[in-house]
């Protein structure tokens, strides 16, 4: 029976499938426990907890609860920290935990003590599930764990490497694109998350030598529906056609909408930005860093697809630095920028000044449409 259950895949990584298990069930809005060593919690996404949850575990005798938050939410909150914390919830009151978690004009009024080992997977687990980082957690009552999803803290926090390791590609076919007939799209599995990643092969590079390559992080507004709000789409369509124009090149479509918050966090935060936020101050609030975005997946998929070496089409020394420190070589970097417009002018100047983006406004008001 062993050797039949090992073959169809699920006792030689017990931890991986326990920690996509609870990825499922944290976007289903459903708890989990978290193990820690001796430590059991029980974990409920804040953006999930209800009148329902609440009644269930005050029913069931939970104990010790917290809200657990990252690091900019605290310093959004008014109590500053390197680190992730955790808030005491006397009582699981729904208001409150709203208000802390989510709402920008909160301040905190409360002492916070320093993460766990097991709040601080809690919230890679939120992380790692696309959903706010925010987590009511508290100890299991008794009798509770049998009916939850349960899993390692330590699997929770090797996921993602784990991941990068697994990337596998499922298929490939022709694409022709405007402006780029002779174009393949070749699709992983792994990476990031449980999500599929796309490589875009455009014409045939020379796979011998340095190739011209983009790291493309998915944006639906942007790409798609053609958003004021950022130069994605421009990005995305001009790196193709200059690709197409020359010898060739990869664009990696990777899934990492919002700079890797995930799509509903993105609208949160383009709510705060319609209130004076700018893009980054919108995203402290929520509680995420600057970028939440890896790109080590993005280098094992180049590797396996041949290349060694890059001429890397970008603005963001971080997607440089991240393609040299996986050990590719990048012999060049060129910027790709898009169309300024009264409702990106803002958006552009944070990510140069604050993230450190190659941005030349002078190079894109000469792209400004007359």
């Amino acid at each position: 029976m062993a050797s039949i259950v090992e073959g169809l895949g699920f006792a030689p990584d017990a931890g991986r499938l326990s920690v996509e298990r609870a990825i499922a069930e944290v976007r289903s809005a459903r708890a989990v426990v978290i193990a820690a060593g001796d430590v059991r919690l029980v974990v409920v996404a804040a953006e999930a907890f209800d009148a329902t949850m609440a009644g269930v575990l005050e029913g069931a005798g939970a104990g010790d609860a917290s809200l657990v938050l990252a690091a900019p939410r605290l310093n959004r909150l008014g109590s500053p920290r390197a680190q992730a914390g955790a808030v005491a919830l006397p009582h699981l009151d729904i208001a409150r935990v709203t208000s802390l978690a989510l709402k920008p004009e909160t301040r905190l009024d409360a002492p916070v003590a320093p993460a766990t080992p097991a709040q601080v997977a809690a919230l890679e687990l939120l992380a790692l599930a696309l959903v706010l980082p925010a987590a009511v957690v508290c100890s299991v009552p008794e009798g509770m764990a049998a009916g939850l999803v349960t899993v390692e803290a330590h699997d929770i926090m090797a996921f993602r490497a784990a991941e990068v390791a697994r990337l596998t590609i499922v298929g490939r076919a022709p694409v022709p694109l405007e402006g780029a007939p002779e174009t393949e799209f070749v699709v992983f599995r792994g990476g990031d998350g449980l999500r599929d990643q796309v490589a875009i092969i455009v014409g045939r590079p020379d796979l011998s030598r340095a190739v011209a390559v983009r790291l493309h992080s998915a944006c639906l507004t942007g790409d798609l529906f053609g958003s004021l709000k950022c130069d994605c789409g421009d990005q995305l369509r001009d790196t193709v056609r200059r690709m197409a124009q020359g010898e060739g090149g990869i664009l990696l479509y990777l899934d990492q909408e919002g700079r890797g918050n995930g799509i509903s966090n993105k609208m949160r935060a383009y709510a705060l930005q319609a209130q004076g936020f700018d893009t980054y101050d919108a995203d402290a609030a929520l509680g995420f860093d600057l970028d939440q975005r890896r790109f080590d997946f993005a280098a094992a998929m180049l590797r396996q697809l041949g290349v060694s070496a890059v001429r890397v089409f970008t603005n963001n020394p971080q997607k440089i630095e991240a393609l040299n420190a996986a050990g590719l070589e990048v012999v060049a970097d060129q910027r790709v920028l898009g169309r300024p417009t009264a409702e990106n002018v803002r958006y552009l100047a944070s990510k140069r000044d604050r993230a450190g983006h190659y941005i030349d406004f002078e190079a894109l008001a000469a792209r400004a449409p007359d």
